[in-house]
């Protein structure tokens, strides 16, 4: 009866919803503190289970508390909602089983997945600003065009003198826009939603992805981001146990983007065949940076490679925080000069014909 609930439950779930990282820190944070108290697996999840606010995780763990009721080991119940967990936080609780490591490595798991919330937040972070300005250019904007400029371009058209270019200019750009604003939204949606299709073809994807690597800014920013999760995560793998070959199949998994994905793939099958790894990133360099092979070459000869990636975890992680302050800095200067430049030309071409008629009077 119980099978039967799960994978009535598990198969929505799975489909249609996944679980946040923060509820995977907490829910791996809060096991692995009950469980070093004492408190038996099973308490444990059904007690984190009348905690959860997100109904769909509450449901999860209580298909996962029925299957620890039946005896089923932890990581084989999580594995039947692999897409909300994920490799890595399930390999990791399955080796802490066997080795009888599980509450070391839940402690360590949910310090590592804290290290990539935070590194995600670094990436978001740095578009908050931009974003709100931007947002607030276009509030403007729009409420110039909708309400203040109807009514006051019949009173500048109908001042009888040869009005400025900024203001003709305004004043067809405000007319059009009133005329064609359907059209303007009907098109606008239709590159939405094209924009959307393209980018569920993978190689229309994985050329953007690519690309994205070789621009100025966001391309050494990308390479960051994605040395610093490759790395941090591969020796976090190594270091709980795991074998080369399957903490790379794991790393895999998780990289965000399909070139790094599929590099990935590859060095996994050429390191089942005796090569190292540092042969193989060095023939990319375009996806994995110099650094990187550099200091993974010195750790395989050294027999020192997961503390060489940690090292390269936190070097990436330093570095990505130095170009994401940078690119702050750039980005508020340049979208308060736009932001001025729109209000700007806007006063200007009212104010303009106004003082020309004033002139002439005088």
């Amino acid at each position: 009866m119980n099978n039967k609930l799960s994978k009535k439950q598990s198969s929505p779930i799975i489909l249609f919803h996944s679980v946040s990282l923060a509820d995977r820190i907490l829910f791996a944070k809060h096991l692995a503190i009950m469980t070093k108290s004492g408190m038996p697996i099973v308490e444990s999840v059904s007690i984190i289970q009348r905690q959860v606010r997100g109904p769909y995780f509450a449901k999860i763990l209580l298909t996962v508390k029925a299957d620890l009721e039946n005896g089923q080991p932890l990581s084989s119940s999580l594995e039947k909602f692999k897409s909300a967990f994920g490799d890595l936080f399930i390999n990791i609780i399955r080796i802490g089983e066997s080795s009888g490591t599980l509450v070391e490595n839940l402690e360590h798991l949910a310090l590592e997945l804290k290290k990539n919330e935070q590194l995600h937040s670094k990436i978001k972070s740095a578009l908050v600003y931009p974003v709100i300005i931007l947002l607030a250019t276009l509030g403007i904007s729009g409420l110039l065009v909708f309400l203040v400029l109807p009514k006051i371009i019949p009173v500048l058209t109908s001042l009888g003198v040869t009005l400025p270019l900024t203001t003709r200019l305004l004043i067809a750009f405000t007319a059009g826009l009133h005329t064609h604003l359907i059209l303007i939204i009907i098109i606008s949606l239709f590159v939405i939603l094209l924009v959307t299709f393209l980018f569920r073809i993978r190689a229309i994807k994985n050329a953007y992805q690519y690309g994205v690597l070789l621009l100025p800014i966001a391309g050494p920013i990308s390479l960051d981001y994605e040395m610093a999760l490759f790395a941090r995560t591969l020796a976090f793998l190594l270091q709980s146990g795991i074998k080369i070959i399957e903490a790379l199949s794991i790393t895999a998994q998780i990289m965000p983007t399909i070139p790094h994905k599929e590099a990935l793939i590859t060095l996994t099958e050429r390191v089942k065949q005796g090569e190292p790894m540092y042969t193989f990133l060095e023939q990319h360099p375009r996806i994995f940076a110099s650094t990187l092979s550099r200091m993974i070459e010195v750790g395989e000869r050294t027999g020192n490679l997961s503390p060489n990636l940690f090292y390269l975890a936190d070097f990436y992680e330093s570095e990505l925080d130095e170009l994401v302050n940078n690119l702050t800095s750039i980005l508020e200067p340049v979208m308060l000069l736009v932001m001025g430049g729109i209000v700007a030309f806007v006063a200007l071409s009212i104010i303009t014909p106004i003082y020309q008629v004033t002139q002439a009077i005088h």
